[in-house]
């Protein structure tokens, strides 16, 4: 763990997945609201680069480096340990981590590279968010926000397991949102569309009709959640396409959601 300043007087976040893309965008903005920050992801020279920036655009923020990978139980607590070191609570949790992978489930896709999907996106969340949650409820405060997506309302063709790990996130969310509302802790969920990220790349979708859309910019949805969660909304659809998007989805079939959103992950 690396500090970057010295500040014992903010509240204090934690944000996972915060190198770049929404992570980044709301740490940043966490930081330049009052909020000294603990940045995670797994690879140290971004993180590292990531938190210079958030350090000098925080106006005296504190920011603290954990390089973790979270797809490993070991990598959850490692970071949840750095958080107990500093003796100072959490009272924002950021859980943002996760990838994506693009392909036909059957004869294309990586089982490995799902299961990693999996440790991610779904265990991993479970494993950091039961630390923290417990704390906060202990003191009686705190705020959790989860980063679904909107593909958590549509069933993902070429991006199956994704898409379901997304839906896991909003139903888990969702749920103990209801179990802790009345212990003072909020949930809230942020479920974006297609966003202007390195996310694409990385699931190896750069040819995919989505990648080649319009996409909405990463500063305007980190804005967006941190508005829902200072509201305490149990959700937040960021941009008016994608809240069109997920009122239509709500009077489709199963089937017919399936087809709709595999016309965007279908390759040119």
């Amino acid at each position: 763990m690396t500090t970057t300043q010295t500040s014992t007087l903010r509240p204090l976040s934690l944000v996972t997945g915060a190198s770049s893309g929404i992570g980044y965008e709301i740490a940043r903005r966490l930081a330049e609201i009052g909020y000294d920050v603990i940045a995670t992801s797994s690879d140290r020279e971004k993180l590292a680069s990531a938190a210079e920036a958030v350090r000098q655009q925080g106006a005296g923020a504190n920011v603290e480096i954990v390089q973790a990978d979270l797809r490993k139980p070991n990598g959850v607590q490692k970071l949840y340990d750095a958080t107990r070191a500093l003796g100072r609570p959490i009272d924002i949790l950021v859980a943002n981590a996760g990838i994506g992978v693009h392909g036909d489930f059957a004869a294309e896709t990586s089982l490995d590279a799902e299961i990693a999907l999996i440790n991610l996106n779904v265990t991993s969340q479970v494993h950091l968010i039961k630390l923290i949650a417990n704390d906060m409820v202990q003191r009686g405060s705190g705020d959790i926000l989860i980063t679904s997506s909107i593909a958590s309302i549509l069933p993902g063709p070429r991006m199956a397991v994704y898409a379901a790990s997304k839906a896991f996130l909003r139903s888990f969310g969702q749920a103990i949102r209801e179990e802790l509302k009345d212990r003072n802790v909020n949930v809230t969920v942020l479920m974006p569309g297609p966003t202007e990220t390195d996310f694409f790349a990385r699931a190896d979708m750069n040819d995919a009709r989505v990648a080649r859309s319009a996409k909405q910019d990463p500063g305007e949805v980190a804005e967006a959640a941190l508005k829902a969660l200072s509201e305490g909304s149990g959700h937040i659809i960021p941009g008016l396409k994608n809240k069109v998007q997920a009122g239509l989805a709500k009077v489709m079939s199963d089937e017919a959601r399936a087809k709709m959103h595999g016309a965007q992950t279908t390759r040119r």
